[in-house]
């Protein structure tokens, strides 16, 4: 496994562990867009502007994955550096059965509260009964949901990389395959994309949990299932939960400024909401694929941290946000020829695919500097440095975003709420660039 982050070529080393990262991700974004056609193909807005304002709870429940998934990531790849396998072991033992006892959490809490999260989540009278079928699913998936995604993260510490990207790729087909069954053949509307996606992690997690009952089998000490272990050394808890919460923080803060957004869109009506949910699920594309690079790369910049490879680590973050930019720039131009023809793949009416294809393209704006700001935050993910991974999130999704949202409305209305992403992640950009260049300069005196 140790080969994977002891590659000498930085460009292939990068392509070793983000390939197969965005890989991973890209499916999880055909089965996010699955999502959307075939619900779309009921030809019901309020069902599509359901599966839209159900999403952000959604990242919610992923978010507790990242506080323990990407927690035991950043630790367990810096214990690699430093060779210490046993401590890799008990890390990552903590945080599967972490990650399981937090799911069944989420279930029981999340059924008790449906509706008032419904309602939190901005539904309305048109929307209401579809938004809770959806939810209704996703909560009894959570155990399932958690420990899916968390494994991603654990699995790629360890160099285990193609376990991790077929999991990950295997859990999102099953969901595309059932979205067809469930949504299309047996009509079960917003239920069915719920009942598809909580089995698609279903599936997913029992590929993890045989692939770490194999590799106890053959000696490997760095994953192990042992519920005597399960009680952690406090140092090693703290350490993986104060990095985890930035990591989870990311997705909560998206989830509720996605919220926020929703909200504003909804004064302008359910039509609105789901043009700007085919919008946000295409703009998906460049995110996801930034998000799963800089995912895949975290591990080799914990590992040369362990292992004091200070060289190597510029190395890799040079070649990693270059790689990032470019692939926002190309879907940048993608998305400025296409963004109506894009928009018809799920609309009809010609009035929402030209709504749609007009936030596609304000959207996109952002998308070059997104190599920038998810790079600079796994960065600071993968060494530990927990309170700027936090505060590039909090201005992200609190400070910046929130505001812009609010003083773009009062000048320009719908299309103001929607040009606040791309104007935040511009200034977020340069903010990033900066943290990164004293971080470094901080380092080498």
């Amino acid at each position: 496994m140790k080969e994977v982050f002891e590659e000498n070529n930085i460009r292939k080393a990068i392509l070793r562990v983000g390939l197969p990262a965005m890989l991973g991700q890209l499916t999880t974004l055909i089965y996010n867009i699955a999502d959307t056609f075939f619900v779309s193909m009921t030809k019901d807005p309020a069902m599509i502007a359901a599966v839209t304002l159900s999403t952000p709870i959604l990242l919610i429940i992923m978010s507790v994955a990242s506080v323990f998934g990407m927690g035991g990531n950043s630790v367990a790849a810096r214990l690699m550096g430093e060779g210490r396998t046993k401590d890799v072991g008990k890390t990552l033992n903590f945080c599967t059965y972490s990650m399981l006892a937090a799911g069944i959490i989420i279930l029981l809490s999340g059924l008790l509260f449906i509706k008032p999260i419904a309602e939190a989540s901005g539904a309305d009278i048109s929307d209401m009964a579809y938004t809770c079928d959806y939810l209704k699913y996703i909560f009894l998936g959570s155990p399932f949901i958690i420990f899916s995604n968390g494994a991603v993260h654990i699995f790629r510490s360890i160099g285990l990389i193609k376990e991790s990207t077929i999991g990950l790729a295997m859990g999102n087909l099953v969901n595309i395959v059932f979205d067809f069954i469930f949504i299309i053949l047996f009509g079960w509307g917003t239920a069915g994309a719920a009942i598809a996606t909580s089995f698609g992690f279903f599936c997913s997690s029992i590929y993890y949990f045989a692939c770490m009952m194999k590799a106890a089998k053959k000696g490997n000490e760095t994953i192990r299932l042992n519920i005597k272990e399960f009680k952690p050394e406090r140092k090693m808890a703290v350490s993986v939960i104060s990095i985890g919460i930035p990591g989870a923080l990311i997705t909560i803060l998206l989830s509720v400024s996605n919220m926020v957004l929703n909200n504003f869109i909804g004064i302008y009506g359910s039509n609105a909401v789901a043009s700007y949910g085919i919008a946000y699920k295409i703009d998906m594309i460049p995110i996801m694929l930034s998000v799963g690079l800089s995912q895949g790369v975290a591990p080799l910049i914990g590992y040369y941290y362990g292992a004091d490879e200070i060289k190597r680590l510029k190395q890799t973050m040079a070649c990693s946000m270059l790689y990032g930019i470019i692939l926002g720039a190309i879907f940048l131009c993608i998305f400025a020829l296409s963004a109506d023809h894009l928009a018809g793949i799920f609309l009809e009416d010609k009035a929402l695919i030209k709504q749609a294809g007009s936030f596609i393209l304000i959207l996109s704006l952002s998308a070059p500097m997104l190599g920038i700001i998810n790079m600079v935050t796994s960065y600071f993910q993968a060494l530990g440095n927990a309170i700027k991974s936090l505060l590039i999130t909090v201005l992200r999704n609190a400070m910046l975003f929130i505001p812009a949202v609010v003083f773009f409305n009062s000048i320009w209305g719908l299309p103001g709420v929607i040009s606040a992403q791309p104007a935040v992640e511009t200034v977020l950009a340069l903010l990033c660039m900066s943290m990164y260049a004293k971080d470094r300069k901080t380092e080498r005196r």
